[in-house]
């Protein structure tokens, strides 16, 4: 099952109160990126952020759970109308997302 589009929009919706949120579409699935980081993933509907120590301190008891086979587990976030919620989780998980990889050049 791939995440639809409508999800895709209520979840931007959701995190309409930030600036830089973006996103890219893989394999019927969507990576959210807030200032260029990667926060979260769409998948199934479901919407998992990066277990950072300030995700797990806000979403306390929150199952673990692979975005697809054979990845690491991330967080679920099951109260997707809270917006509150949502712009805090970012916010305070901003700090502690990895930064982006460099892109490596590309071959002649």
């Amino acid at each position: 099952m791939s995440t639809s589009k409508t999800y895709l929009e209520y979840i931007l919706d959701s995190l309409s109160g930030l600036e830089d949120i973006t996103y890219k579409s893989m394999m019927g699935e969507y990576i959210v990126y807030y200032h260029g980081k990667i926060a979260a993933y769409l998948c199934d509907d479901r919407l998992l952020v990066k277990p950072v120590n300030a995700a797990k301190k806000l979403l306390p008891g929150a199952a673990m759970e692979p975005p697809y086979d054979g990845a690491k587990p991330m967080l679920l976030v099951e109260d997707t109308d809270n917006r509150e919620l949502l712009t805090q989780l970012f916010t305070e998980m901003y700090d502690e997302l990895p930064e982006p990889k460099p892109k490596k050049p590309k071959r002649k």
